[in-house]
């Protein structure tokens, strides 16, 4: 197959400024490739960056849950990843070093020199390193995994918030079978704790969310979830009480994008020597509430969630290609490039009468 010399691709330039621009295809070694990109999705980060909170590069492409046809790859590559032109793949979104503390301790994704796709400026050649665009650069320290060609491709990128799903839910928290979780937030990767939860062996799955989110606690319930409570109409800290007959639950994740008060709550939720793991993101805003004697007078322990790995993207993907569950009921939205700015504001809820659980850009080639 013959490849362009350019590829389209939506450039953030400014904060809340994408710009449509045709950027060179760069030319690949034997370590290297490009992938032509079917679906990225977008999640919580996409918005953090678009609007500035996280003060990445720019002008940079952004899009870190690419999907794709690897369309041109270097012998070497292909031996290493093992893959070939024409297989499907998920990219890893976290580029390490290979080689320093963590890295040799086996926690790449915490390597001191790690890079962001998305977060790589044009500057840094080649320049094609994000997701919103017909094609990406694949570079040799990249992490890639075969998907099913079969699977829509809507539904297999979902691979990266089932990932977190399983790093955040069971990984890092050791869910066993018999525990009890409860996850604070039923967005896409609460919609995924559910279903990694669920194949961990958890005995009751408790998820809460606010009034609005009574569809997305639906599909919780259809995930598996076996308990959900509307947080604004129930006592929250009454129920999972009453749930888990006065013991409190083994596991809680927090899930929930820049609502604060989760945090605080979560401590009021774990039993003793329960754990708590952290992964929605507040905007570096302070915890109002948050009485630390909690966690010395239960012994809980605390674990923040920073990404995916390898084991967490390998199970996600065994399981989307199960087809075990209608994973499908979560993705609402394909957009097009040229709206991936709609894309971004219709998750943050900006775009009235609009409601976005899952969602991906979808490029024309």
């Amino acid at each position: 197959m013959t490849l362009p010399k350019t590829s389209f691709a939506m450039v953030q330039t400014a904060v809340r400024t994408l710009e449509p621009m045709d950027l060179p295809l760069p030319e690949i070694d034997d370590d290297s490739g490009l992938v032509r990109i079917e679906a990225c999705g977008i999640c919580g980060s996409d918005y953090e960056q678009f609007e500035g909170v996280l003060r990445t590069p720019m002008p940079a492409v952004p899009g870190h849950e690419p999907l794709g046809i690897v369309a041109a790859i270097g012998d070497r590559a292909a031996r290493r990843w093992g893959v070939d032109v024409g297989d499907r793949i998920a990219v890893e979104t976290m580029l390490s070093c290979r080689h320093c503390g963590p890295c040799l301790q086996g926690s790449y994704h915490l390597c001191d020199a790690r890079r962001i796709y998305s977060y790589i400026p044009l500057s840094d050649d080649p320049g094609l390193w994000g997701s919103y665009a017909q094609y990406m650069y694949l570079d040799p320290n990249c992490v890639v995994h075969k998907v099913d060609a079969s699977l829509p491709p809507a539904t297999a990128v979902m691979f990266n918030p089932l990932g977190a799903g399983f790093r955040w839910a069971v990984e890092i928290p050791k869910t066993r079978p018999g525990d009890t979780i409860v996850i604070l937030g039923p967005g896409q990767r609460g919609l995924a704790s559910v279903l990694a939860a669920r194949e961990a062996g958890a005995a009751k799955v408790i998820v809460t969310g606010l009034e609005a989110d009574a569809n997305k606690l639906e599909i919780a319930r259809r995930f598996g979830a076996h308990e959900t409570i509307d947080v604004q109409n129930e006592n929250a800290k009454h129920r999972i009480r009453e749930l888990t007959n006065g013991r409190g639950a083994d596991v809680v994740v927090d899930v929930s994008s820049y609502a604060v008060e989760p945090v605080a709550e979560a401590l009021d939720y774990a039993r003793m020597g329960g754990t708590v793991v952290l992964a929605g993101v507040k905007g570096f805003k302070e915890i109002p509430g948050f009485i630390s004697d909690k966690i010395v007078m239960k012994e809980v322990s605390i674990h923040g969630a920073i990404g995916v790995t390898s084991t967490g993207y390998a199970n996600a993907i065994r399981l989307i290609e199960s087809r075990k569950y209608p994973i499908e009921a979560m993705h609402t939205h394909d957009f097009g490039l040229r709206d991936a700015e709609r894309a971004i504001r219709t998750l943050a809820r900006e775009i009235e009468g609009e409601e976005s659980i899952h969602s991906c850009l979808i490029p024309e080639h």
